[in-house]
């Protein structure tokens, strides 16, 4: 890879997770886990962040405000919600 290429992907990394950049860091976090998983539900990200489900509740909040994430209701489940990250 030349260096010019790795110096574009780094500015185009660091443009995609530009609305994220002032969150808490509990949304970064949820934002990241999303990032390596496709969609997971809400009880699913705490699970693998480790945070109260209220936390991941107001980090999803937050991440939705900003565009970064979108939720549709689980088909196997409608009282669920999935969240997957759009940037």
């Amino acid at each position: 890879m030349s260096t010019s290429k790795a110096v574009t992907e780094q500015g185009a990394d660091a443009d995609r997770w530009a609305a994220v950049r002032d969150l808490p860091p509990s949304a970064k976090l949820v934002a990241k886990i999303l990032d390596y998983e496709d969609t997971l539900s809400q009880s699913q990200i705490a699970e693998e962040t480790l945070l109260p489900a209220r936390t991941v509740r107001y980090a999803l909040t937050r991440l939705e405000d900003e565009g970064v994430v979108e939720s549709r209701f689980s088909f196997s489940d409608a009282r669920k919600r999935l969240y997957r990250l759009t940037v």
